[in-house]
């Protein structure tokens, strides 16, 4: 049994295969490659091909028989594909193996390759057939799809990291905690260690934390942060990062672990080696000034650093870089804005004998500055003059005219003006001079009397003050209210008075002690009732400030906060 472009069945396979006619045209002539080899014999030779196969890899039967089938592997060919496939082989099982072949003229084809044995009576394997099928159009799709998906994924992974770090970064509004904060998102997800260290205005390291993901190495991690400068110094490649241009690009590098002894105190070197040393990446951290630190990514292996650490890298070094200087302009910038705010409130000393406590307290926004501010003091005629005021706004132009608004209202008070006259004449002010878009005031007269103490008051759009008599009821001064500061209306002039007894304790303050999103105005001034209600009533003026801050300030505030406690000992 022959054909022109096949080689003739072994007289047993004839026997023990072959049952007629239509079986032969199965074999010889259907369109699926065939190889039928004899692992009886050294180096398993092929002793038959079907035509298909001579289709499919170009090699006639001549060629072929007695040669081991290797002769379609490429140097390109998966070697763990083979070492699975020769495995289930010398099994005795089934197998089938996705291999890059090639053919006669050395053109390569993905074959999809399934093996079967071929058992005598007795179970014993006589040959095994090879049926391969071309199936490189679709190898070569998947290929591409996965090519696709690993660059989608990779992209993915690394805006993630990205968006972690600007977001981790801008959670912090303190610098050493930022500098923490990008070690802690980064190095995890790139290397077994690392550490953040930046630079003063000087060029001086003024901060380092070094992170580890191994539990068992915190201490050395830890301990190699708070070390001195000299590993630092003494690194070619940090210092080569620190004075990069824009078009530097970080490459990983193997660790010189030889050199170090040169370059570290003894206590370093120990430290390095215990963190484990392979291959590292240096990034500068660069910022619209230039460098202002470096990120350095550190892992055992000695090539675990691939393009994509590297792109991820190059991204890191400006995001973070930028990010980094936002903060810290932002803390130069609120520093200045606090010193002003600061420098225009007053500091409280003796008042007339009263026991005097305040508080302000910035939003944090982001100039950390705003109108809100307070004032007590002793009048020429023995009175105790006490206000508390907002400014509509959250600015440095709020801030500066509180303090125009402030010294207005001081002079009209030392003049002589009771409260309303005094609000009215700030409100004329404030008109006529376009000092100030809006403001709220709330004026109080302390005077001394034998029955107690009597408070004159006047407001301009401001919550009511609140008096804690001696019993513990609380009570509101209502009564002299007029529209806000800078706001035309009637009552200018208005003001109210009220005896209380001796040991009570008088409240005044902004709306951000009591007014939230999530509650009214007049839902907070009953919050603040009940907590000043619930205040011992031996409790002095500061403590009554901190339990009233205690209760009404969230983590989250949203507002200035101002407030004014005083009391008559």
């Amino acid at each position: 049994m022959s054909a022109p472009d096949a080689l003739p069945l072994p007289p047993t396979v004839l026997e023990d295969v072959l049952t007629g006619d239509l079986a032969r045209r199965v074999l010889v002539d259907q369109t699926l490659a065939m190889v039928l080899t004899d692992p009886s014999q050294p180096d398993e030779p092929v002793v038959w091909t079907n035509a298909a196969f001579t289709r499919l890899t170009g090699w006639a039967p001549e060629d072929v028989r007695g040669r081991n089938c290797r002769f379609l592997q490429t140097p390109r060919t998966d070697r763990d594909a083979l070492a699975r496939l020769r495995a289930a082989l010398e099994a005795g099982e089934d197998h089938v193996e996705l291999l890059l072949n090639a053919r006669k003229d050395g053109s390569e084809f993905w074959n999809q390759l399934v093996v079967t044995h071929v058992r005598d009576d007795d179970g014993r394997v006589t040959h095994r057939v090879g049926v391969q099928v071309d199936v490189t159009a679709r190898a070569v799709g998947d290929a591409v799809r996965e090519t696709e998906l690993t660059l989608a994924r990779q992209t993915g992974e690394r805006l993630a990291l990205l968006s972690a770090v600007t977001d981790e970064l801008t959670r912090h509004l303190e610098y050493g905690h930022a500098v923490d904060a990008l070690a802690e998102v980064v190095v995890p997800r790139m290397a077994t260690w690392g550490f953040v260290a930046v630079t003063n205005e000087r060029g001086r390291f003024e901060r380092v934390h070094v992170v580890t993901t191994d539990p068992g190495r915190r201490a050395e991690a830890v301990a190699l942060g708070h070390e001195g400068p000299e590993w630092l110094l003494n690194s070619s490649r940090v210092q080569q990062a620190l004075a990069s241009g824009t078009d530097h690009v970080a490459e990983p590098f193997v660790v010189d672990v030889d050199s170090l002894p040169g370059r570290t105190t003894p206590r370093q070197l120990t430290l390095l080696r215990a963190l484990g040393l392979g291959s590292a990446l240096v990034v500068p951290l660069r910022a619209r000034s230039g460098v202002i630190g470096v990120l350095c990514l550190v892992h055992e292996r000695t090539d675990a650093f691939g393009q994509d650490a590297v792109v991820t890298a190059a991204h890191l070094s400006s995001r973070a870089g930028v990010v980094l200087e936002n903060v810290r302009l932002y803390l130069a910038e609120r520093d200045a804005a606090v010193t002003l705010q600061h420098s225009l409130l007053p500091v409280l000393g003796d008042v007339a004998g009263l026991d005097v406590a305040a508080s302000y307290l910035p939003s944090g926004r982001r100039a950390e500055v705003g109108g809100d501010w307070f004032d007590a003091f002793a009048l020429p005629d023995g009175a105790v003059s006490l206000a508390v005021g907002d400014v509509v706004g959250h600015d440095l132009r709020a801030a500066a005219s509180m303090g125009q608004l402030r010294s207005l209202l001081r002079a009209a008070v030392w003049s002589g003006d009771e409260p309303g006259g005094a609000l009215a004449r700030l409100d004329e002010l404030v008109r006529g001079l376009e000092i100030a878009d809006l403001a709220t005031c709330v004026q109080v007269r302390w005077e001394r009397t034998d029955a107690g103490a009597r408070l004159t008051w006047a407001t301009a759009g401001h919550p009511p003050a609140l008096v804690r008599l001696p019993d513990g009821d609380v009570v509101e001064l209502t009564g002299g209210a007029t529209t806000p500061v800078g706001l035309a209306g009637p009552g200018r002039g208005t003001q109210a008075s009220r005896t209380v007894p001796p040991g009570s304790t008088l409240v005044l303050y902004s709306d951000g002690l009591v007014e939230r999103r999530d509650r009214t105005l007049r839902e907070g001034i009953a919050v603040l009732r009940a907590a000043l209600a619930a205040v011992p009533a031996s409790a002095t003026a500061e403590q009554v400030r901190d339990a009233l801050v205690d209760e009404l300030v969230g983590r989250h505030q949203e507002d200035d906060v101002c407030l004014l406690v005083v009391r008559d000992p």
